[in-house]
């Protein structure tokens, strides 16, 4: 550790901030603040769905905007920024095969969702396929990996900002940060994140517009950067080898599948497999904010708008990666272990100073504090995504299996003090960042998540399209890609790879089959065992599929319910009509002392008395949609798919 902080203290010799900086930091806190009280007094906090979902009344913008920010955080922009500086701009096709799989989001996966009148993926999969097993699984794997993953990628990725820049103790710029964050998620709910995520978008794309017009101005525009990135080489490397050298490739987006970063495992795997499971299925921070949408359309209209901000990070991030290489050749290319060390305290590469040593150095003073601030944004739009999400799960698919017949106000509580114990988490974690933070971030996070994201893809997947598919095939197919999965995890961690120039000795199956494959052949393993179980064992009835597959989403009638205990057959509550997002149950108000109503009006309590969540749970929604709006989405959302195509064929 104490490496780390003094190696960082050399590759950031000018970090220091002015009191122009200062005050745009201080403003940004400030006004973020205000957002975040401003929704908190704004939305109904009292019930689940106004705490949890928002109140469901959230319109597309705001939602395509928080869709964006909570995926683009601090750890993008260190992340893809570092591997455009090493490997060039094949990972910003990450961000464009995002256009497609927000598309399947919002025209097949939500409108599933919506009908279903669920709040949490674990959820669908308890309706969907009954019993408890499935749902506690996956809610316990999704707050695992927002620690291993979200949490610590995006605690890194900041701290080599806060720390260097402010010259805080790390512990003391964490704990900040995310006290404040905390504050605005614990009081306010969904509505206070949906709404500062969305201020935090327009200060995160400002800032990084700037940051992309002054680097291109210091590298001499595009064509120039396509020259010099080429010749930026370091000037101490091993002699007889390529460490060092940029590839052939760097500006293709589209490689050689064997020696290359395998073009067919991007595509199959970005788009049909992880970005599914990512955008569609299991990450609640991302579906959570389309079943917050007001109706069908505008969760439509948020993805289109969060899809068409996906075309920006590979030039505000991935390019000026790139440009970071080309200025600051000798650290962020470095090519030994010793100038490693000595520029970034790791011996296996310094690139993912590239964006932070560009901003700290380059950028004038305010505009340097701006660049801060949209860091801290960032790294705040993740965190509060992430804990409200952990809250969501925590509380309705977890606690709720402990206290069946909690009361809403216990159920908020609940939510609130769980968010508290995940900042706890989270400083606690910080010690494991700071040693593990080596390689490139981008390609750690994509590892991770290819070895225990795809079972859970192909369950969601042949959930929604296969009715066949029952509770024993889903989970022992879950069962048997978390063996598989975690068995290759296991072996990269004990087998990390060899250093630039030194000779490979791991096995095989560790290197000459790359882990975007590997994806692919773990949801193939998945997908058999999900339908040999299933045929070896009964159907599920037809009449509890309704409104759960892609073939029922319009069914107004009954479903029967299965009993998650002994598996009785209980028919959900009739209605003649399907309920809209504003029929939800409210309490007749009691008297308490005053500090008690100041309390519960703080934390958005003062309307959530005794009675069970259940009466505030609806039947299920209408995804109907009016010509208009339906007509106006497709047509986005067309042109979304028309972008996409054209960027891959321009840039392949």
């Amino acid at each position: 550790m104490q490496n780390f902080t003094t190696a960082a203290s050399v590759i950031l010799p000018s970090a220091g901030l002015q009191p122009g900086d200062i005050a745009v930091i201080a403003v940004y806190f400030v006004f973020i603040l205000a957002v975040g009280i401003w929704a908190m007094c704004r939305t109904d906090r009292s019930n689940v769905s106004g705490f949890f979902l928002a109140g469901r009344n959230i319109t597309w913008f705001p939602v395509g905007a928080s869709l964006f920010s909570s995926n683009i955080g601090s750890g993008h922009f260190v992340g893809l920024a570092g591997t455009g500086a090493a490997a060039g701009i094949a990972v910003g096709a990450f961000e464009w095969n995002a256009m497609l799989t927000l598309y399947f989001l919002g025209w097949i996966f939500a409108p599933i969702y919506i009908a279903a009148g669920v709040v949490t993926m674990p959820e669908y999969l308890s309706k969907r396929f009954g019993g408890q097993r499935i749902q506690v699984y996956l809610s316990v794997l999704s707050l695992l990996l927002y620690i291993f993953t979200k949490i610590s990628a995006d605690l890194f990725a900041g701290a080599i900002f806060i720390q260097e820049a402010l010259g805080w103790n790390l512990y003391l710029a964490m704990f900040i940060l995310l006290a404040i964050t905390a504050l605005y998620t614990v009081t306010g709910g969904l509505a206070a994140v949906i709404y500062t995520d969305t201020a935090q978008t327009f200060i995160m794309l400002a800032g990084a517009f700037v940051m992309m017009i002054l680097s291109f101005i210091r590298v001499g525009g595009y064509s120039e950067l396509q020259v010099k990135y080429m010749q930026a080489i370091p000037s101490i490397r091993p002699n007889n080898s390529n460490c060092g050298i940029p590839r052939a490739d760097s500006f293709n987006v589209l490689r050689d599948p064997i020696k290359g970063d395998p073009w067919p495992g991007l595509h199959f795997r970005a788009l049909h497999i992880l970005a599914t499971w990512y955008w569609c299925t299991d990450h609640e921070v991302i579906v959570q904010r389309t079943l917050a949408a007001k109706n069908l359309s505008h969760a439509k209209g948020g993805c289109v708008a969060a899809g068409l901000m996906k075309i920006l990070p590979m030039y505000m991030m991935v390019m000026v990666g790139m440009i970071s290489r080309v200025v600051f050749t000798d650290a962020v290319a470095c090519a030994t272990p010793a100038e490693c060390t000595k520029y970034c305290g790791t011996p296996v590469g310094c690139s993912n100073v590239a964006y932070p040593k560009l901003v700290l150095e380059v950028m004038p003073t305010g505009l340097r504090g701006l660049l801060l601030a949209v860091m801290m944004a960032a790294l705040m739009s993740s965190l509060t995504s992430v804990f409200n999400s952990a809250s969501t799960l925590f509380t309705c698919d977890l606690w709720q299996k402990i206290r069946k017949n909690a009361s809403e106000r216990e159920l908020m509580l609940v939510g609130r003090i769980f968010i508290l114990f995940m900042v706890a988490v989270s400083i606690a974690w910080v010690p494991i960042v700071q040693v593990s933070a080596n390689g490139q971030l981008f390609d750690y996070i994509q590892s991770i998540t290819s070895y225990l994201g795809p079972p859970i893809m192909v369950v969601f997947v042949m959930g929604i399209f296969w009715p066949r598919l029952n509770e024993p095939g889903a989970f022992w197919s879950l069962m048997g890609g978390l063996a598989v999965g975690l068995t290759r995890m296991i072996m990269d961690f004990v087998y990390s790879s060899p250093l630039c120039g030194q000779d490979e000795y791991r096995p095989e199956i560790l290197y000459k089959v790359h882990y975007l494959y590997f994806a692919m052949i773990l949801a193939t393993i998945t997908a058999i065992v999900a339908v040999v179980v299933s045929l070896l064992t009964p159907a599920i009835p037809k009449e509890k599929l309704v409104r759960l597959t892609w073939y029922t989403r319009h069914s107004v009638e009954p479903r029967m319910e299965m009993d998650q205990l002994n598996g009785a057959n209980e028919q959900e509550p009739q209605s003649d009509e399907p309920v809209t997002y504003d029929k939800l149950d409210a309490h007749p108000e009691e008297k308490h002392t005053w500090y008690r109503r100041a309390f519960d009006l703080f934390c958005g309590l003062d309307k959530s008395q005794q009675g069970t969540a259940e009466t505030v749970r609806p039947t299920f929604f209408s995804i109907e949609e009016k010509p208009v709006p339906r007509n106006i989405v497709n047509f986005m959302g067309l042109l979304m798919l028309c972008t996409m195509t054209f960027l891959f064929g321009y840039y392949a």
